[in-house]
């Protein structure tokens, strides 16, 4: 769908909003559902400011999000269900919305968990934090059922325009909170968040989220992450941070200077076991190119299979989903 990729560009977007063109929609939102327009629009640089924000409002008046957002958006949902039918809606939304829902859904939860985190000292602040966060218009990462709509009416032409422009909202009777966008992403591959070295996401008052390959990590910890040795590896006591030490630091690496002694060898490689306390352990196979580099040299592979593994060729044939009796390659390269 033609949509597509520009609602995906719109969901990963940085730097400053369009203040000007995310105010008009927000104006038109109002207009759309019904209501007034608000009488005072208030920016704050992060979701984490917005929710402080709001937090600060004087007759504000009550929270309109369900006749600004949940009720057009459920109204359009069916007309666009009984216009197309079930198969026709299901195969709108495939092509559509489902192809940003998981990653976009993922980031909202990962801001909103950051929020929380930022801002509750107790379990009452908590539960205060999800609260105001429930009031919330997610703008850019409300991208994935925007753009199952785009082009097919105009009833949602005014939250288009702000998520286009601009980051979560809070709209109330009398007051509206805009955050801005992130002033960072950076994402893997699949969508993660992820960075070694600094915050994979943003804000420009300093909120901040950190992860490597999707996985919360503190600041700190990847500060060290430039400085790390085996010692340190072996000593840290939580296996998910371990286990992320590992992945930057290299497995052959780590092998190497840790002094690890192999397993077991055979014609296809060389299985290597790392033993972890309190966790499982890592199995590698080492495997060496049968096609030489145009050096000449060949090149060396490090595989990661399962625990139970106990020879190198089940190593190997457990990577192309084999057993090892099975596996009899007439050519490795």
């Amino acid at each position: 769908m033609q949509y597509v990729d520009s609602w995906r560009t719109v969901a990963a977007a940085t730097g400053a909003a369009d203040r000007g063109a995310a105010e008009d929609g927000v104006r038109l939102a109002y207009r759309s559902a019904g209501l007034a327009e608000p009488e005072q629009i208030v920016w704050a640089d992060s979701p984490k400011a917005a929710v402080e924000a709001v937090g600060k409002l004087v007759d504000a008046g009550r929270s309109v999000r369900d006749e600004v957002r949940t009720r057009p958006w459920a109204e359009e949902r069916r007309r666009m269900y009984d216009e197309l039918g079930p198969a026709g809606w299901s195969s709108l939304w495939s092509a559509t919305g489902a192809q940003l829902w998981e990653t976009t859904a993922a980031l909202a939860e990962r801001i909103r968990t950051g929020v929380v985190s930022a801002l509750a000292e107790s379990p009452e602040d908590e539960s205060e934090v999800r609260l105001v966060l429930l009031d919330a218009v997610l703008g850019q990462h409300d991208a994935a059922w925007l753009a199952a709509f785009d082009g097919r009416g105009d009833r949602l032409v005014g939250l288009a325009k702000v998520a286009r422009h601009a980051g979560w909202w809070w709209p109330y009777e009398r007051t509206v909170v805009i955050s801005e966008r992130p002033a960072t992403l950076h994402r893997d591959e699949a969508g993660r968040l992820d960075r070694g070295d600094g915050p994979a996401l943003s804000y420009r008052d300093g909120f901040a989220l950190y992860a490597w390959r999707g996985m919360p990590v503190p600041a700190e910890f990847l500060a060290e992450l430039t400085a790390l040795t085996p010692e340190r590896i072996r000593e840290e006591e939580n296996a998910e941070l371990r286990r992320i030490m590992l992945e930057f630091y290299g497995y052959d690496r780590y092998l190497t200077e840790s002094g690890a002694v192999p397993v077991h060898r055979d014609e296809t490689g060389v299985l290597w076991r790392i033993a972890l306390d309190g966790d499982e352990d890592v199995v590698m196979v080492e495997v060496v190119n049968s096609t030489p580099e145009p050096d000449g040299t060949h090149r060396t592979y490090w595989l990661r299979v399962p625990p139970a593994t106990r020879t190198a060729k089940d190593g190997v044939a457990w990577t192309f989903g084999l057993d090892a009796e099975v596996y009899a390659p007439l050519r490795q390269t």
